[in-house]
Order: structure tokens, then C-alpha cells, then sequence
């Protein structure tokens, strides 16, 4: 449906718009859709007696306004940059995915308060077959549109509909909890009602939890997705003129708007002209290929003194003992009448426990084991990618 949907009212070729046009009709239909399940399950809840259907129902309603707030998510995040938020407002479609979430959990709250209750001063259920065949609907509505949103939630990129997804799996196994414990009762007589609604909660409160972290790693700030940054190092490792790359930070202002920021480094006996040249070819290229906005800052260095790079090469395994993934840049050689100083940046991972003193001073101890009369001048960077 959702397929017939798209090729009816969604035309254009601006990918942005395409992108913010699909997520308002996926949730249009979300609307839709959970109305209607809120109105056949509270009529199933109320002929059936049955706490645990009645709480599904209202758990229908609430995932109506989450497809709500998803829809004004997207209409927001699809605002033009102003000049208050230059950046756009792609970031509005996190805080949408973390509304669904908090609504979410407080449904799991809520649920779980009333199964509790079902069970201290339970109630006759009446399992009738009319009930049982509104939740075998249900069920199968949810797992369409648990289907939907993750596919179209992965094509876009689209946190809040993966959010969307989520609930709409946690919905159908719900559904299919109280569809059990109306089978038990019908069969057995044994009223478990009130456990299973407690069932129904704690599932819905993991799947409230999990969907918050998720859309809440890109607000907090979160490493980019690995195939991005091979791509960017593939692009601009393609030019002759860079012979590394390091200090990468990716800027996620969401979906769609992201700003690159890179060091690239380049002989500095090149004329600064021509290298400029090739830089500004290669940001045009990034956004070209990947849509990024990207700003790279060049960083000379010498690639053709001999004993500059073999033992620029020695200490970059010597950093190793610090961490397996410690590497170094911007390396410089200075020879003096005393001493040669070392002047170089290492970046360690965070996984690395030591001080940032501690690392000096371990750095200093194996550069001056290996080479005697030799310092170290040193800054520390964390990996950001």
C-alpha cells in the first residue's frame, strides 16, 4: 500500500524533498491506521472484559500521536536554513524519534500500574471468538507496519521511523501475548490477564528504553557511520598531491546535512597555489560524491629527507606499546647542537586508560631508549571517526 502510496502523491526529483514527503505519509498512514486499531481493539476490550486488551487499545491511541509527532518532525526538519539555525533543523527528526520513545515508555509505566491492579482484584475475562479475531487483525496490521517503517525508515535514514518500527514490532507482540492469555482462559478457565499485561509492559518499556538510546546517540554526538569515512578516505587519498589524512571530524546537523573537517597532508616544497588548487577540487569532489560539506586544512610536510621518515616510521611503531591503534602525524624532525626534538601529535584511542601525562612520559621513555639525545614535543589527540 505504502508503495502505491508513494508513486501516487510523491513526485519530484529533490532527493531531500522525496525523503521529507515519504516520512510524512508513512506517518499519515501511521495515524490512520492506529486510530483504527484503537477503535476495534476498545470495542474488543469492552465485550471481552479484558484489562489487557483495553490497555493495548489506548497503547494504539498513544502510537497515533507518536506518528504525530513523527509527522511534524519531518515538516520541521524540512525547513530551509535560516539565520537562526544555519545549520537547517534536520536534528528536529532525533528529538521527534525520542518523543516516540518517551511515549512509549510511559505507556509501558502506565500498563504495568493497571496489570498490577488486574491482579490484585482481578476480573471475569469473556474470550470470545469476535475478541480473538480483532487481535489476530491487529497483530497482522502491526507487523505490516513494523515492516514498512523499518524498510523505509532504513531507505531514508530516518531515526524517527526506525523508532516508529520498533513500536510497531513491540504492538504486535503484545497483541499476541493478550491473544494468548485469552486462548489460556478460554480453554483452561485459568485468568491470567493481569501477568500477561505485565509481560506486555516490560517488553514495551525495553523496546521504549533501547529506541531512546538510539535516538539519542546522534544528539549526544556519535562516531560516524564507518562506511562514510572509507569513502572520504578513498576519495581524497585518490590525489597524488595527499599523502595522508588525519584529524577527521564529521558534523552531523541530521539526515542529510553533514560538514566534513579534515588535515590532509602534502609535500611542503609544493607551490602553495597549485596544492590549494587540488584541495579545493577535492572538497568539490566530496560533495559531489557523498553530499558533505567538507573544509580541509593542509598540512606540509617533509617527504623527502630520508632520515626524517625512517624515523618517523620508528616512532610510529613505537607508539603501539601504548595502544595497538596509536598512531602519529604532523611529525617534524628539528637537529640542534645539544639535542634533535621530535615535535609530533599521537592519537590515542579512549579505550586507552592512561593519563594524558602518563602517555607523554611512556612516549619520552621509548623515543629516548631508540634514539639518545632526543626529545619529544608532543600533543595528544583523540580519534573522533
Amino acid at each position: 500500500m505504502i508503495t502505491i502510496l508513494r508513486k501516487l502523491f510523491i513526485k519530484g526529483d529533490d532527493e531531500a524533498q522525496i525523503r521529507r514527503k515519504t516520512g510524512v505519509l508513512c506517518s499519515a498512514v501511521g495515524i490512520f491506521l492506529n486510530i483504527l486499531l484503537f477503535g476495534i481493539k476498545y470495542f474488543a476490550g469492552l465485550i471481552s472484559n479484558s484489562i489487557a486488551i483495553t490497555a493495548d487499545a489506548f497503547n494504539n491511541l498513544s502510537d497515533a500521536g507518536s506518528s504525530l509527532i513523527s509527522l511534524i518532525g519531518f515538516k520541521f526538519a524540512g525547513m530551509k536554513p535560516n539565520t537562526k539555525h544555519p545549520f537547517g533543523h534536520g536534528r528536529i527528526e532525533y528529538l521527534s524519534g525520542l518523543g516516540i520513545s518517551i511515549a512509549i515508555i510511559v505507556v509501558a509505566v502506565e500498563l504495568f500500574t493497571t496489570s498490577v491492579e488486574k491482579i490484585i482484584n482481578p476480573e471475569d475475562v469473556e474470550s470470545s471468538s469476535l475478541a480473538m479475531i480483532i487481535l489476530g487483525i491487529s497483530i497482522a496490521v502491526k507487523v505490516y507496519m513494523f515492516c514498512y517503517n523499518r524498510s523505509i525508515g532504513k531507505k531514508i535514514n530516518s531515526a524517527g521511523m526506525k523508532a516508529t518500527a520498533m513500536d510497531s514490532l513491540t504492538d504486535s507482540v503484545a497483541t499476541l501475548v493478550v491473544l494468548i492469555s485469552m486462548i489460556v482462559s478460554r480453554f483452561t478457565g485459568l485468568n491470567i490477564d493481569g501477568y500477561c499485561g505485565i509481560l506486555v509492559s516490560l517488553f514495551i518499556l525495553y523496546a521504549g528504553i533501547t529506541s531512546a538510546k538510539e535516538t539519542l546517540a546522534p544528539l549526544l554526538g556519535t562516531k560516524p557511520d564507518e562506511e562514510l569515512v572509507e569513502k572520504v578516505h578513498s576519495i581524497v587519498l585518490s590525489y597524488d598531491k595527499v599523502y595522508g589524512i588525519h584529524d577527521m571530524v564529521v558534523h552531523d546537523y541530521g539526515p542529510g546535512r553533514q560538514l566534513i573537517s579534515l588535515h590532509a597532508e602534502v609535500d611542503g616544497t609544493e607551490d602553495i597555489y597549485e596544492i590549494h588548487d587540488v584541495i579545493d577540487t577535492i572538497e568539490r569532489d566530496l560533495f559531489e560524491q557523498l553530499s558533505v560539506e567538507a573544509t580541509i586544512h593542509m598540512d606540509p610536510i617533509d617527504i623527502h629527507n630520508e632520515e626524517t621518515k625512517e624515523t618517523k616510521q620508528k616512532v610510529a611503531q613505537l607508539v603501539t606499546e601504548i595502544h595497538k591503534d596509536a598512531n602519529i602525524h604532523d611529525f617534524r624532525r628539528v637537529p640542534g647542537t645539544t639535542h634533535t626534538n621530535l615535535i609530533f601529535d599521537i592519537v590515542v584511542p579512549f579505550e586507552c586508560k592512561l593519563s594524558d601525562e602518563e602517555i607523554k612520559e611512556k612516549v619520552q621513555n621509548l623515543v629516548s631508549e631508540n634514539f639518545p639525545d632526543h626529545f619529544v614535543v608532543l600533543t595528544i589527540d583523540r580519534s573522533y571517526v
